[in-house]
């Protein structure tokens, strides 16, 4: 005898993806796990779980910890590049592997605390496309806080995309946004701008970035000054239009300049005697220039050649899937 109601229906559970881009982790892998595995446990109600881990060929006990972890747990995918492709790359090609309703990107030092993405999948539920994390507080020194600051202001200020200050990458995108910025090839990408460029409904939660307990971070000042630039020149067209502007104030300024000395050489209004300094300065402030907006062109024409290369994906070395080794 058949006991079960014919007109109700099975609840079908959402997926929720957790994407998280590693290198050189091996300290902070283990409490990575144990807070999924927590997560895990409080949404076995509502909705399915499963981890992308993206690893840009860490060359600690990374590889050893996360094969291991794959090989156990089926509902952990885990990615391995053949070389370092940076960390934008790994956040993007961990997107693009992403197979549920909604992915949330969260980094391995658990700076930015998991337990967010329950507020997180509260704002997506109530129809947000994106919701991401606003820091109100860091633990960082004064100066790096402000760099920051002033970073965040700059890029909004310039950019012709709405880009929300103070957030970082630790955000929950759904489906429809996912596949906005994952179709898009980029060889320099910069995910904060692309996903401020897809427009749809986006909301910001704040929360308290906690500090770094395991390990050290990868980013340093070089790192952070070139995905600035990446930034910038991604999302505005500002520095070449100041290039050009620019330009034509100097070159007004010098035509005027000769126009005047001219002029008070035909009425012989002054003793000009030649000068090597002024002549000197003039060349070097000519040259100096003339490198500062050569330099400023030659980053936009090195993206335009990195991108009519079409190389604009990391190369993967193997994936773990469904407890499954895959060599690629």
């Amino acid at each position: 005898m058949n006991n079960s109601n014919p007109n109700q229906s099975k609840v079908v559970m959402k997926t929720l993806s957790i994407a998280v881009p590693v290198y050189n982790e091996e300290s902070n892998i283990p409490l990575l796990w144990a807070e999924i595995l927590r997560l895990k446990e409080e949404l076995s109600q509502r909705y399915n779980l499963e981890v992308v881990i993206t690893d840009n060929h860490s060359t600690d006990n990374s590889e050893h910890l996360l094969t291991s972890m794959a090989l156990e747990y089926e509902f952990l995918k885990y990615i391995r590049f053949s070389r370092n492709f940076g960390y934008q790359h790994s956040i993007l090609e961990a997107f693009r592997h992403c197979s549920g309703d909604a992915a949330v990107q969260l980094d391995c030092d658990l700076q930015d605390p998991p337990s967010i993405i329950l507020d997180f999948l509260r704002e997506w539920e109530n129809g947000a496309e994106v919701v991401y994390g606003i820091r109100v507080e860091r633990s960082e020194g004064m100066i790096i806080n402000l760099t920051r600051k002033f970073f965040y202001k700059l890029i909004s200020a310039i950019s012709e995309d709405d880009l929300p200050q103070d957030a970082g990458d630790f955000r929950l995108l759904s489906r429809r946004v996912l596949e906005k910025i994952t179709n898009k090839p980029d060889a320099n990408p910069y995910i904060r701008g692309a996903v401020a460029s897809v427009g749809f409904k986006q909301i910001g939660i704040p929360y308290k970035r906690e500090p770094r307990t395991q390990g050290a971070s990868k980013f340093n000042f070089g790192s952070l000054l070139a995905l600035a630039l990446d930034g910038i020149i991604n999302h505005s067209i500002i520095p070449l239009r100041f290039a050009t502007y620019f330009g034509f104030f100097v070159s007004m300024f010098c035509l005027l300049s000769i126009a005047f000395y001219i002029f008070l050489k035909i009425f012989d209004l002054a003793y000009a005697p030649p000068g090597f300094t002024t002549q000197t300065i003039l060349i070097l402030f000519g040259i100096s220039v003339n490198a500062i907006f050569l330099g400023i062109i030659g980053e936009y024409l090195a993206r335009i050649y990195k991108q009519l290369k079409g190389f604009n994906r990391p190369i993967i070395e193997k994936i773990i899937s469904q407890g499954k080794c895959n060599e690629i």
